[in-house]
């Protein structure tokens, strides 16, 4: 059985970037076909996908977030990493992890569509 585990900084500053890395075990993110997505949900709001890379290491972002967000990965760690630059007090949220055998590029995320999931980490953006 797959699982993420999401690790970072609970607290940022406005302006700076946020970043977050999901380890993986149980499985590579390279194996084809498998999609590795950082989804969020903000206090109150429904969950939205950040971006998505896939198992070649190609990248997809929403198009209201894709000036700010850089999605990389260490296949030696099995890691992918979220970058979110110039944050503000609404990027506040809960960040997770998730995977996917197909490709999932909506920014509408319904939870069924993703096969494993991290616990999530909460993120507060505040001077």
């Amino acid at each position: 059985q797959v699982q993420l585990q999401e690790s970072g900084p609970g607290l940022v500053k406005p302006s700076q970037t946020l970043s977050l890395t999901c380890t993986v075990s149980g499985g590579s993110i390279t194996t084809a076909p498998s999609y590795w997505s950082w989804i969020r949900q903000p206090p109150g709001k429904g969950l939205e996908c950040l971006g998505v890379m896939t198992y070649r290491g190609s990248t997809f972002y929403s198009p209201s977030l894709k000036s700010r967000t850089s999605i990389s990965r260490d296949t030696s760690k099995n890691q992918f990493t979220l970058q979110l630059s110039s944050v503000t007090p609404e990027d506040t949220a809960v960040y997770y992890c998730a995977t996917s055998k197909r490709l999932m590029t909506n920014p509408v995320v319904r939870k069924n569509d993703y096969d494993y999931w991290g616990q999530g980490t909460q993120v507060a953006v505040s001077s």
